[in-house]
């Protein structure tokens, strides 16, 4: 098994700490899929990801939007 992402466990730190925003701006400019799925199984383990529908679609959404080929991506 794979160790936890850093990223990951400081935005489930941010949305556990009730700081959404934070957590959704640092959702949106997520570094890899893997950090994102570790984010959401982190977040349904602590029961946060039931909770907070937002956190929720902007995971699932960033998923899919890192997992999809691009034509150009901006530096």
């Amino acid at each position: 098994m794979s160790r936890p992402s850093l990223w990951a466990t400081k935005v489930a730190s941010l949305i556990q700490g009730g700081n959404s925003a934070a957590a959704l701006a640092q959702i949106r400019v997520a570094p890899t899929v893997r950090d994102v799925e570790q984010l959401r199984s982190q977040l349904s383990t602590m029961g946060l990801l039931v909770k907070n529908r937002p956190i929720d679609e902007a995971t699932s959404d960033q998923i899919v939007a890192l997992s999809s080929p691009r034509l150009h991506r901006s530096p």
